[in-house]
């Protein structure tokens, strides 16, 4: 989890993912942000994020990232 933040925080510098809950829903992440978002956790933890995982609810917070990277085996 803490490289999680780590990409985030490195993405998104002004933004507080550990404690938002809304970072899609608030407005607070771009399409592009998302774009590098992906490409930086692909590449850090092996998994392929497809269009159908692009949701709201997989990325509104850390957590919730967090969660999709674990169900697409890329951390346990």
């Amino acid at each position: 989890m803490e490289r999680l933040y780590e990409i985030l925080e490195d993405c998104r510098p002004d933004i507080d993912f550990r404690g938002e809950t809304a970072l899609i829903d608030g407005g607070l992440l771009e399409s592009l942000d998302i774009v590098m978002i992906v490409g930086e956790i692909s590449e850090e933890f092996g998994v392929e994020i497809t269009a159908d995982d692009l949701t709201p609810e997989n990325f509104n917070s850390a957590e919730a990232i967090y969660s999709l990277i674990c169900a697409l085996g890329g951390e346990e």
